[in-house]
């Protein structure tokens, strides 16, 4: 532990920013594990759940709002819903516009953590080159000196530089692999709207308001 904290010494000042980028980073990392699971984002038999209630004849708005709120593809399915009686285009359109909304709530915190994988190791090379700065400093005052001394003022610059490559490699590596599973989702939710409104076209789901007339024959 004791060495832990030597090494964050020598690594100047620039090692309280890039500390706090790491809980940053980790934080973020954290939650998007938690948010993005994939139960949460795409919870399975949900598409062949709203047909279901489609052939039951239970797409009121009750049920509609309940599947708005149950997940990322929940809301999509909904959006769908929402327009059915409207002609396939105009559904589609409404899907694409509530798409961009649930891929901009998943995408929440990645650029930050885009950012960090970027900035850490210039923070790092910051800190060397003031470092490096200071050590030549004190050798045109004092001159050379101990060639063994030199020698570890060097390391001790290089300290800051090592701690932003190891705070920017896992966040670029969880940054890619986020975005990623991203990617996955929303080819999986683009296939079960499709799959959705071939369902309205094909009469599965009903595309046209009851009549009061067909209402009062249901009485």
């Amino acid at each position: 532990m004791s060495g832990v904290l030597e090494l964050i010494k020598a690594g100047g000042w620039v090692m309280l920013p890039i500390l706090l980028l790491a809980v940053l980073a980790m934080a973020i990392v954290l939650e998007r594990f938690w948010s993005l699971r994939r139960k949460e984002v795409l919870p399975p038999g949900l598409g062949e759940e709203v047909k279901e209630w489609a052939r039951g004849h239970q797409l009121d708005p009750k049920h509609i709002e309940v599947l708005r709120r149950n997940s990322p593809l929940g809301e999509l399915l909904a959006a769908a819903l929402d327009m059915r009686y409207r002609p396939r285009e105009m559904i589609k359109e409404r899907v694409e516009d509530v798409g961009r909304h649930v891929v901009h709530d998943m995408e929440r915190f990645m650029n930050t953590l885009g950012t960090i994988a970027s900035v850490s190791p210039l923070l790092g090379l910051l800190g060397t080159v003031f470092g490096m700065i200071v050590m030549f400093l004190d050798i045109l005052k004092t001159g050379v000196g101990d060639v063994n001394q030199l020698a570890g003022g060097i390391g001790q610059a290089l300290v800051s530089t090592a701690a932003g490559l190891c705070v920017a490699i896992p966040a670029v590596m969880f940054y890619r692999y986020f975005r990623g599973r991203i990617a996955e989702y929303v080819v999986v939710m683009e296939k079960q709207a499709m799959s959705l409104l071939d369902a309205i076209d094909e009469g599965v789901i009903p595309s046209s308001k009851p009549t009061a007339r067909s209402k009062r024959g249901e009485g």
